[in-house]
This record gives C-alpha cells, sequence and structure tokens, in this order.
C-alpha cells in the first residue's frame, strides 16, 4: 500500500489536535547518522510529551497512510533512524521529551522509564538505590532506552546480564492503528498468550512505538577486578575464557578481545588514550569481574592469571590496582570504535560467530578479502558471546574513498563467510535499512515469511519505519 508524503495538510492536522511546538522542522542532526551512510529526507519531526501525545499523532498518520519513523538518540549504525530519500517523506517522532523515571522499586530489583530517558541517566537512578543497570554501550551518554530496547541492544555486559531484551520485563508501546498497549508488567512470569514485549524489542520501531519499559535492575557487585592479559591468538582466549568460567562462574561481566590493529589506531589517532603495554601485543583480553564482598576481586585475577600462565594460555598482563586504572583498561576499549571512524572503514561487519569457529574465521575472513584487495582488519569485540567487530580498512596510504566501489563485494565476502560458519550477519545493531538484503539473502525463509505476516497483520498499511528491517512492497 503507497504511503503519502507528510503533507502540509498532513501537519496542520497534527498541529491542531496536539499541543503547541509538538510539530517543529527537523533539525540537521535529525538527517545525520554516525556513518555518514545516509542522509534523512524528513523535513518535519514529532516531540510528544505523553504516551497519549504519541497515540494520537499515529493513529492520525494510520488514517492518512503517513510514514512514521521512530527516533531515539541516533546513535544506531544500520540507519534504522534515518528515512533516506527512497522513502515517502515520512514524520520523525522524536521522544527526547519523554525523559521521566516513573517509577523506582528497590525491592523488586525493578524500574520504569520512559523511552526517551538517556541509558547513562537510568545507569545513575539505579546507583541512587544501590542497584545495578548493566547495560553498557559506548555511546551510553546519548542513546535512549526506546531506542536501545528497539534494536536488542548488547553492549559490554551481555556475558552476564544478557541483551537488551533480557533487562526488560514489561512495555509500554503505541501500536500502528494507535491503541496503547499497557504492559509496564513487574512480572518474571507471565505466560498470558502471545509476548509482545518480545515482539516490540528487537522490531526496530517497525511494528509499533515503545514509549516506556519495565526494567529489570541487579544487586550491584561489592567489588570488581579488571585485567588486560595478553594472549598468543584467539584460540588461547577462548581457553582462557573457559579457565575463567571454571574458576569465577558467573562473577564474569565482560570478556573483550582486542587485535593489536585497534590499538595500533588509537595510537595514530588518539594519542590522550593511555596504552597498557609499552610494545603492542598481537591479541589482548580485557576481562572484568565482580565479586561478592567476601572475595578479592584482584586475588582472583591473580590466581587466573597464575593458572592461565601456567597453561601457556597468556604470556603478560595486568591488573588494575585502582579504579582509575580500571578506567584506563576500559577507555582502550570503548574508544576503539572512535579510532576506527577516523580511519575510515570501507565496510564494517557486527557479526556473531559460534565460539568454537572464531578461531577459523578470523584468519579465513583475512584470506577471502585478499581476492578483493589490500585491507587491513580490525577485529575486536564481545567474543564471550561470540560478537566480533569484524572492520575492513584500506591498506596505510590510502583511503575509505579509494575503496567505495567495493564496499558490497567486501560485504559479501564476509557476510558468506558468516553464513557458512552458522553464525549472524547482525549481532547488536539490528537490520535497519542496511541490513535488510543481508536479511533477504541470508534469513531463512519460513522465519522471513512469519515477519512479513506479523508485520501485515500489525500494520497494514505500512506506516512504522517504513523499509527498515522489511523491504517495503514486501509485506
Amino acid at each position: 500500500m503507497p504511503l503519502n508524503p507528510a503533507s502540509d495538510a498532513f501537519l496542520e492536522t497534527l498541529t491542531k489536535a496536539l499541543p503547541a511546538d509538538t510539530i517543529r522542522e527537523a533539525e540537521p542532526r535529525f538527517q545525520e547518522e554516525p556513518r555518514g551512510r545516509w542522509t534523512g529526507a524528513a523535513t518535519h519531526v514529532a516531540m510528544p510529551r505523553t504516551t497519549e501525545e504519541v497515540a494520537t499523532l499515529v493513529k492520525l498518520a494510520n488514517e492518512a497512510q503517513v510514514g512514521l519513523v521512530p527516533y531515539g538518540g541516533g546513535t544506531g549504525l544500520v540507519g534504522g533512524q534515518i528515512a533516506p530519500s527512497e522513502v515517502t517523506k515520512p514524520l520523525l517522532v522524536s521522544l527526547e521529551r519523554m525523559t521521566k523515571i516513573r517509577a523506582v522499586y528497590p525491592d523488586e530489583n525493578v524500574l520504569v522509564a520512559e523511552a526517551g530517558a538517556i541509558l547513562s541517566t537510568i545507569q545513575d537512578a539505579a546507583v541512587d538505590v544501590d542497584r545495578l543497570f548493566p547495560l553498557s554501550l559506548a555511546s551510553e551518554g546519548s542513546a535512549r532506552i526506546g531506542g536501545l530496547l528497539a534494536t536488542n541492544a548488547g553492549g559490554v555486559n551481555v556475558l552476564r546480564y544478557g541483551n537488551a531484551r533480557e533487562l526488560c520485563l514489561g512495555l509500554e508501546a503505541v501500536l500502528p492503528n494507535g491503541e496503547i498497549w499497557h504492559g509496564l508488567k513487574r512480572l518474571r512470569k507471565d505466560n498470558t498468550g502471545y509476548d509482545l514485549r518480545n515482539l516490540l524489542i528487537g522490531a526496530e520501531g517497525s511494528l509499533g512505538i515503545i514509549t516506556a519499559a519495565s526494567l529489570r535492575l541487579s544487586p550491584r557487585p561489592a567489588k570488581t577486578g579488571t585485567a588486560m592479559l595478553v594472549v598468543s591468538d584467539p584460540t588461547a582466549a577462548l581457553s582462557l575464557l573457559s579457565l575463567a568460567r571454571s574458576t569465577f562462574g558467573e562473577t564474569i561481566s565482560a570478556f573483550e578481545l582486542m587485535h593489536r590493529t585497534g590499538m595500533d589506531f588509537l595510537a595514530e589517532t588518539l594519542p590522550e588514550v593511555r596504552l597498557p603495554f609499552a610494545d603492542i601485543p598481537e591479541w589482548t583480553v580485557l576481562i572484568e569481574i565482580g565479586v561478592s564482598g567476601g572475595l578479592d576481586p584482584q586475588e582472583a585475577l591473580e590466581t587466573l592469571f597464575g593458572e592461565a600462565l601456567e597453561q601457556e594460555l597468556v604470556s603478560d598482563g595486568l591488573i588494575a590496582q585502582s579504579e582509575q586504572q580500571a578506567q584506563d583498561f576500559w577507555a582502550v576499549r570503548e574508544r576503539i570504535p572512535e579510532a576506527n571512524r577516523m580511519i575510515g572503514a570501507v565496510s564494517s561487519h557486527d557479526i556473531s560467530i559460534p565460539l568454537s569457529a572464531i578461531p577459523a574465521f578470523i584468519p579465513e575472513g583475512i584470506k577471502r578479502l585478499e581476492a578483493v584487495g589490500a585491507f587491513r582488519v580490525n577485529c575486536f569485540g564481545h567474543v564471550g558471546d561470540g560478537n566480533l567487530h569484524y572492520n575492513v580498512f584500506p591498506a596505510p596510504g590510502h583511503s575509505r574513498a579509494e575503496h567505495e566501489h567495493q564496499r558490497d563485494d567486501i560485504k559479501r565476502v564476509i557476510h558468506d563467510l558468516v553464513h557458512e560458519m552458522d553464525g549472524s550477519v547482525s549481532a547488536e545493531h539490528g537490520i535497519g535499512r542496511l541490513k535488510v538484503k543481508d536479511l533477504e539473502r541470508y534469513g531463512d525463509p519460513a522465519k522471513l515469511s512469519a515477519m512479513r505476516a506479523i508485520k501485515a497483520a500489525l500494520d497494514p498499511k505500512g506506516i512504522m519505519n517504513p523499509g527498515a528491517v522489511l523491504r517495503e512492497g514486501t509485506y
């Protein structure tokens, strides 16, 4: 069903139905995305203050068959928040005015927040009641919880606490017909039919607009320990992970793998970042544990290091002796994406691989890329849960622009290999607009058929984030 543009007449209808200053001209920030791959086409943005206002504008958009593109913090990396020119001029919907922490229930380990609340604000609200909201990622100072749930965000603590999906107990959302779903349950168990919560989480705004969420909190670890350990290769890293799990159980909150290319990029572009080793190792693991009050995390990490050294899994290492040193270790990992952007990747890949296949995947990808051209690969990421960021860069002295024509070929090489190894071409960033064709190429036909049927049933006019996740005209 063809969509209509957000015409002057439609915008005037919204302006009359909603409070003053709800409908605005879209500022340049709404037309951009972090990697600069798309430029938005929407000329106006709605900024509702309440769920009821969201419901009103969705109902009117559905009646007028005008597309809506939900906009969170703008930090998404697959274009889901951008309405490019090929989409009929839609209306952006930003929930940045809906930022309330509606309630906190410390004894239940639950916090209820509106969708526009920034992740770091939610983390701070949890700390205020001596609790932890463990979702953590580099953009936590600007990413909003609605968008993070809509994309089922991951981050560095998935190994212990799970993705955003596992951290959400209930949702409030506006469905494509303008109805409000009042699903803000605080229950761990609720088997009353189809799970709309899990349907909307990860749907990237294509089935409705999340307006609030009940979030699962956790006790704060009494003490944390952080270490940088040098390993010879990914095989040794996985053996170290197995040893750490046997030693620490579920106390491991993060286990990050970094190749020297990432640290070389940091040294080149961000010299203020303190690198932990004078001679940059080929492979490094960053591990963090959180323990109860009776344990000493530094002693525990020293024991792990000794055992790993004896088994020849590590050759060197540093255990943080202070909070500042731990922050310095994390700064290395968290600023690698920033250095990547400054170098300029030709093609970036957020992929998930079965753990046992990772040691074979990394060099095989490099080998297959040689048939396309001369490139550098910066491989790093949340190896504890199988999520790698496998980013391809031009050789030294060359620019991304020189290889732009090879971008699709590079992506095909890597994604074909991911598929061969029974992995996923989208681990934590979602499909957005960037990977719609990839989903069609690699997705299971039965799953795609079911997804299209769900989309057609809930959003028959196709107004919700048109062109994201599923290609227009396929449902």
